[in-house]
């Protein structure tokens, strides 16, 4: 674990302000709490004057599973900004006697109204006040943000397009939950029991639809460049709802080109290896990944 964390130090560069020359330098890599959201930055690579842009990323639930093992996994150090990764509940340093039973049992308790539903709500709650903690601390330029997320981050950052009230310049998405309906039907497969839908799950599902509300996340004054990566070997049901999703935005988008597919082969969910937990050396297919979400965002964030 140290020996990662060591690594990690090493290749990504972190920076600091110093604001009498209005210039970033190089400086070390900073953790820790934002309105009690758990958070591990990453700066611009490279010196950079004046406020860079900011990218934000909510991580998979699935490997990598914490703020700081998602930074590792998918560490965008070629885009000339600072990236900001926020860790999910229960998740990183919110973890229950320091493992991920707690969120085991909300999915297997009621996946839809324990698990999926307050997990993606409250990390949405979350987002304004954190990002403005950090933007006091660290000085980046939140007229330039991007937001990223994996799997279950990804359905965090879909809520914040569609809810329209924190301007976004661009996003990404990593195999994401684009219906919660298709999250709870992974979790009944493991369970190997149906899931007991009533009329408040079902309503809750369907503020998880985004396929759904593709109008609303079109509907923003300045429509989202967004680039949508699904694994060749993810699991079906998200791959249809990846396809789904970008044929719908690309229907309602002024430029439907702003609107991308990336199939990747030999991707399947996760982007670490397990636990997942811990910073963790980057594996070729998260490289691949990486590379492909940084040219996105270095394209559109400006």
């Amino acid at each position: 674990m140290w020996r990662n964390e060591v690594r990690l130090r090493r290749v990504l560069d972190i920076v600091e302000i110093d604001s009498t020359r209005g210039r970033i330098a190089v400086g070390e890599p900073v953790t820790g709490t934002a309105a009690g959201v758990p958070f591990t930055v990453l700066p611009p690579s490279a010196e950079v004057s004046g406020p860079a842009p900011v990218v934000v990323a909510w991580h998979m639930i699935d490997a990598p599973r914490s703020d700081a093992a998602f930074a590792a996994a998918l560490p965008l150090a070629g885009v000339p900004a600072w990236r900001v990764y926020l860790g999910m509940p229960l998740c990183g340093a919110r973890m229950v006697d320091g493992g991920m039973d707690a969120v085991v049992e909300r999915a297997k308790r009621d996946a839809m109204l324990a698990y999926v539903d307050p997990f993606v709500r409250q990390a949405a709650l979350e987002f304004p006040a954190a990002l403005a903690e950090l933007r006091e601390r660290f000085g980046f330029d939140t007229s330039r943000t991007a937001v990223v997320g994996g799997s279950l981050g990804g359905a965090v950052a879909l809520t914040i397009l569609a809810t329209r009230e924190i301007p976004v310049r661009a996003a990404a998405l990593i195999n994401p939950a684009v219906r919660a309906r298709s999250v709870v039907g992974l979790v009944e497969g493991m369970l190997d029991r149906p899931y007991p839908w009533n009329d408040e799950a079902e309503q809750a599902a369907d503020q998880l639809d985004f396929v759904a509300r593709s109008g609303e996340i079109s509907a923003r004054e300045t429509q989202v460049p967004l680039l949508l990566v699904s694994g060749e070997d993810d699991y079906p049901s998200l791959r249809t709802d990846a396809d789904d999703l970008v044929s719908a935005l690309r229907e309602r988008y002024a430029r439907p080109d702003d609107v991308q597919l990336a199939r990747v082969a030999g991707l399947a969910h996760p982007l670490a290896e397990e636990p997942g937990i811990e910073p963790a050396p980057q594996l070729p297919i998260a490289k691949l990944v990486d590379d492909t979400v940084a040219e996105w965002l270095v394209r559109h964030l400006g």
